[in-house]
């Protein structure tokens, strides 16, 4: 349940760690927003000056810390791979409107699962991974009842993360601007599938 207390941001999992995302991570930002690998499905290639000025607006977080951005890492050595967020989902613009996302406020929106693993680390799992325990601290300690995804109808491996991580497929929904895939998950959803998992 979602207890008023001081909650941890910093989430680790089985391999992973999950730390809110800061200015110190302006080097897995340029790898990451410069690569059109990563960005094949989302986006475009950024300039370098453009990913550090954008900085102080990505690392913003909402809603007593549990919106925003973490930066996803290997608990075990520090790599830094990626980032996993959990951002309100833009109905009619084509990004995250940054503006919603205001310290001590739940943003008025669907909140959306979203996730960016650099090139080098495809293919060993850390999307699902991370989704999964950012979905757990979502769940359990977060007012969050309800998170969304949405991705490119060819983004294959997008759609397997997601299904693995427990999300339920709802067809076709309005957001980023254009008609796009629905996916969905509860917290009495996610609840079921934890306690369905959980080892006896």
């Amino acid at each position: 349940m979602y207890h008023h207390r001081r909650m941890s941001l910093t989430l680790r999992s089985k391999r992973l760690k999950l730390a809110p995302y800061d200015i110190a991570d302006s080097d897995i930002a340029i790898e990451l927003f410069t690569d059109p690998r990563v960005l094949r499905h989302a986006g475009r290639v950024m300039e370098v000056q453009d990913i550090l000025d954008n900085m102080h607006v990505r690392t913003r977080r909402g809603g007593n810390g549990c919106i925003g951005v973490w930066c996803i890492s290997v608990a075990a050595t520090g790599e830094k791979l990626g980032t996993v967020a959990l951002l309100p989902m833009p109905i009619e613009d084509n990004e995250t409107d940054w503006d919603l996302v205001v310290p001590g406020e739940m943003p008025d929106a669907d909140i959306e699962i979203g996730y960016f693993i650099k090139a080098s680390a495809w293919g060993n799992g850390y999307a699902t991974e991370a989704c999964q325990r950012l979905l757990r601290f979502a769940f359990e300690e977060s007012p969050l009842r309800e998170v969304v995804a949405t991705f490119d109808d060819d983004n294959r491996a997008s759609r397997s993360v997601l299904i693995k991580a427990g999300f339920v497929d709802r067809g076709r929904r309005r957001c980023y601007g254009t008609e796009g895939t629905d996916f969905r998950i509860t917290r009495d959803q996610w609840l079921r599938l934890r306690d369905s998992t959980l080892p006896l």
